[in-house]
C-alpha cells in the first residue's frame, strides 16, 4: 500500500532532520557498504588453512601447530564478519529547503593558527536539551 502525500511529506521531514542532526549517521543508513569477493576469499582461504594446520597439529601430537592453526581459523571468521569501513566521511549538512551544503574545513572560518575549540560530546548534549526544552518539546 503507498503512502498519502501527507506521510511522504513526513517521512521527507524527519530524513532532513536526522541528516542535519547527524550526517554521518545518514550517510552510514544511506548506502550499504559491500565486501568486495576478494575478502570473503581470503577470509575463506584462512578459514581452510586453519583448519587443515588444526588436524594436522592434532594428528602429528603438535600442540603449537593446532594452536596456529586455530588462532588462524579465528582470524579468518573475524575478517569474514568485520564490517566494511567507509574512507569517506560525512558529505555534508542539509538546510531546510533540502539542500546539502559542503562541510566546512577546520580553520576555514577563522584565522590561520587560530581553530575555535569544538565543545566536547556532553556540551553539545546539554546544549540539543536546553534548545529542545526551550522550543517546549519533550
Amino acid at each position: 500500500m503507498p503512502l498519502s502525500e501527507y506521510e511522504q511529506r513526513v517521512l521527507e521531514q524527519m530524513e532532513r532532520a536526522l541528516t542535519s542532526d547527524d550526517p554521518r549517521l545518514a550517510n552510514t543508513l544511506q548506502s550499504p557498504k559491500r565486501h568486495p569477493v576478494f575478502h570473503y576469499a581470503l577470509a575463506g582461504a584462512a578459514v581452510v588453512v586453519g583448519l587443515l594446520l588444526l588436524v594436522v597439529g592434532a594428528a602429528t601430537s603438535r600442540i603449537w601447530l593446532g594452536a596456529i592453526g586455530f588462532v588462524l581459523m579465528f582470524g579468518g571468521v573475524v575478517y569474514a564478519f568485520q564490517s566494511p569501513r567507509s574512507r569517506r566521511g560525512p558529505v555534508g549538512t542539509v538546510d531546510a529547503e533540502g539542500k546539502t551544503r559542503p562541510k566546512q574545513r577546520k580553520g576555514s572560518s577563522a584565522r590561520k593558527g587560530s581553530s575555535p575549540a569544538r565543545p566536547g560530546f556532553m556540551a553539545r548534549l546539554e546544549q540539543r536539551w536546553d534548545r529542545r526544552r526551550e522550543q517546549g518539546g519533550r
